[in-house]
């Protein structure tokens, strides 16, 4: 027997006496081909190659704290020798093996404290875990390392549930601290949530009777139900969106960090992740009882149904919210992004490049009297004079900058590694082409522009706020001009 398993058997729950001691065979199949369904083929590597600023992180971090769930068996636990343990715990040795990342454990002695460490600072990186937006105000997390549906679990009198939102005064159980719980308690109101302190507490509750239903991992199901005896549950539904996609958390500060696991996660392979789950939760029946193979066969079906119905209706859902954030990001009129597609990722520029000293400028820029081409000529025409200005900004721009229409006939170019003076330049230049070009609405039309560029403490408010200031100093000057915003305004023209 493995030293792994060996391991493993000291944490797992004691047998029930005169109980199964686990499911019928086959169900540890079927449990990790749902695991594995949707991960992307990984090339199997050794060893990653890694950059030269990849490898001082790691001779400056010889060590990084990592803090665990001490018992959210089998995906990990510390067991009885103070070592980290489980499915977890094999993958990540993997991710270290391979790019040398020291993951030194920091032991607590639950889940909410491992949080707290990291939330103070005290661990750099967290073992396995979802994404959630309260953990993304301190954490950046890395791939997923496992993908793990989680499944709805009542006592097998309960009906079917096809749509949890529809359930009224039912209670769930759900473990503190977690990303379920959290997303549960946002996206169902309808429930009431009843906390525990681990996984079998959750699930001796349903089994129990005092509470309704629980959402748990398929693994994590599985396993318990054969350690405990809990015949009585079964798996009522899913929610779709609901997989945990369990990745490593570092902090918000340790960019580079997280690049380096992210490499190792990449050399994962399918097998690997597979065998590794099988290792934990072998459910081969060890019994001195007849087997019953009725519960395999229509658990089986279950899950197949499940799962044919999860994919199809993931697929479809998935290209709706393709074309959902296709239209809630894009201009429908000129087809450049709008303001919302550009606002996170603007701010992580300004944030880059004052970190980094390097310079970035933005060119606010507005039609000169185009209320008098909607007022002589109609909105139509304004209309295509405004998807015409677009096109033209979008063909004069270099390919590293970004223009969006920021509203009405505002457009805002984000000129990346870019000066006040280079900015200015090419404001000049677009204004030319303006002059120049035949738009629809067969008359002269020009442009102003304010130009502001990046300084300490700038904030996307702050920055467009200045070159607004430009811009509007532009329009009084006598319009088809360029204006400046620093730390004073000054005429380019």
């Amino acid at each position: 027997m493995s030293e792994a398993r060996k391991r493993l058997q000291q944490t797992r729950p004691p047998q029930r006496a005169g109980k199964r001691a686990g499911l019928p065979a086959g169900w540890h199949w079927l449990a990790a081909l749902l695991l594995l369904a949707g991960l992307p083929l990984a090339a199997v590597a050794q060893a990653v190659a890694l950059t030269d600023s990849e490898r001082a992180y790691l001779q400056v971090h010889p060590a990084v704290p990592l803090c665990v769930d001490p018992d959210w068996w089998p995906f990990e636990v510390i067991d009885p020798a103070g070592r980290h343990a489980g499915i977890s715990a094999d993958l990540i040795a993997l991710v270290t093996q391979r790019t040398g990342v020291n993951l030194q454990l920091q032991p607590k002695r639950n889940w909410e404290e491992s949080l707290a460490a990291s939330r103070s600072g005290d661990c750099l990186a967290l073992s396995f875990l979802n994404s959630t937006p309260e953990r993304e105000q301190w954490l950046i997390f890395t791939e997923p390392l496992l993908v793990d549906p989680n499944v709805i679990i009542t006592r097998e009198e309960h009906p079917f549930v096809s749509d949890i939102g529809a359930l009224q005064g039912k209670s769930i159980a759900l473990p503190r601290g977690t990303a379920m719980a959290e997303r549960i308690a946002r996206d169902f109101p309808n429930l009431r949530i009843v906390p525990t302190d681990s996984e079998r507490e959750a699930l001796a509750l349903v089994s129990e009777r005092k509470a309704d239903l629980t959402l748990r991992s398929l693994i994590v199901v599985a396993a318990t139900i054969k350690h405990e005896g809990w015949f009585n549950l079964k798996i009522s539904g899913q929610i779709p969106g609901y997989d945990n996609q369990l990745r490593m958390g570092v902090l918000k500060s340790e960019t580079t960090l997280r690049a380096i696991l992210d490499r190792g996660i990449a050399t994962l392979t399918p097998l690997e992740r597979r065998q590794i789950v099988d290792r934990h939760v072998n459910l081969t029946v060890v019994t001195d009882v007849v087997t019953d193979y009725t519960l395999a066969i229509w658990l089986g079906i279950v899950l197949a149904a499940i799962l044919a119905t999860s994919l199809v209706w993931m697929a479809r859902l998935r290209k709706l919210n393709r074309q959902l954030r296709s239209m809630a990001e894009t201009d429908l009129l000129t087809g450049l992004p709008n303001r919302h597609a550009i606002d996170s990722s603007f701010a992580l520029d300004i944030l880059r490049a004052q970190r980094y000293c390097r310079p970035l400028s933005v060119i606010l820029l507005d039609i000169d009297f185009f209320k008098s081409v909607n007022d002589d000529l109609g909105h139509l025409m304004g209309d295509k004079v405004l998807v015409e200005f677009a096109r033209l900004l979008r063909d004069g721009l270099r390919n590293v900058d970004s223009v969006c229409r920021w509203g009405g006939e505002e457009f805002l170019v984000i000129c990346h590694e870019t000066t006040l003076e280079q900015a200015a330049t090419l404001a000049e230049r677009t204004l030319q082409r303006v002059r120049e070009h035949g738009f629809p609405c067969r008359r002269p039309l020009t442009a102003s522009a304010g130009v502001a560029t990046v300084m300490p403490g700038d904030t996307v408010v702050a920055l467009v706020q200045r070159a607004d200031d430009a811009l509007y100093d532009a329009k009084h000057s006598g319009r088809d001009r360029v204006a400046l915003n620093l730390a004073a305004q000054a005429d380019v023209r």
